[in-house]
């Protein structure tokens, strides 16, 4: 079904590029009435223009294996869940798209308070650049026994995961959908046998001010909070 929407995408791309040069003078014109037009204020609310992050977002840790078999792990914030088992993530040029491309796997983890200052470098520096960040940093991983991916020792929360869906774009990134396999998590996050989302407290990420936030306490229970108001 995906395949089938992007390939009629592609072909309303093709359509259009075949109109006339009066049509595509004419769309320039639109475009550049559309740049021009002055943005309007609704009631007392601030304009921030088209550009604003959607805020705030998870620090997602994606590990990977290169050809050589090391171990290397970029943070990124454009993902989220996708379907009841799946993942995705939208990335540049990296190291780790490259390794994506190789093995089609990797494992996914969260970064937290007690690791902030080693997630954000994973961000900073390049796998391209340095050959094993793990270690650069201090950190261990442990092979994934369920797919060719690393698992990194210091994050308690694992989703080993497949690629089931990589989507090429023109600056060497990728849109890539992963397939859970399985989730792996330390003891001590876990309360009653689920996810303790106090005891991960994982970092969120707000594009608006660059900072790194952890969550706070629970203000409403969901699918529960709104039945008052029916």
């Amino acid at each position: 079904m995906k395949q089938t929407i992007l390939a009629m995408a592609a072909f309303a791309v093709m359509f259009a590029a075949c109109g006339t040069k009066e049509q595509t003078n004419e769309n320039k014109e639109n475009t550049i009435t559309q740049e021009k037009m002055e943005l309007k204020n609704v009631n007392e609310r601030v304009n921030m223009g088209a550009k604003l992050y959607v805020t705030p977002q998870p620090a997602l840790m994606i590990a990977t294996y290169d050809a050589e078999g090391n171990p290397d792990v970029m943070m990124a914030a454009w993902g989220g869940q996708y379907e009841g088992n799946q993942v995705c993530f939208q990335l540049s040029s990296h190291k780790t798209t490259d390794n994506l491309r190789l093995n089609k796997a990797f494992t996914l983890s969260f970064a937290d308070a007690r690791t902030v200052a080693e997630s954000d470098y994973f961000g900073i520096a390049s796998g391209r650049d340095v050959k094993d960040k793990v270690a650069h940093v201090g950190f261990h991983c442990t092979k994934s026994q369920n797919v060719n991916a690393p698992i990194i020792d210091e994050y308690p929360l694992a989703m080993e995961c497949k690629v089931v869906e990589l989507i090429e774009r023109e600056n060497d990134g990728a849109f890539v959908v992963g397939e859970i396999v399985n989730a792996v998590a330390d003891p001590a996050i876990l309360t009653d046998g689920k996810i303790d989302i106090k005891k991960l407290n994982p970092l969120v990420w707000d594009g608006s001010s660059l900072n790194y936030f952890t969550i706070a306490d629970s203000v409403g229970k969901a699918w529960n909070s709104g039945m008052k108001l029916k």
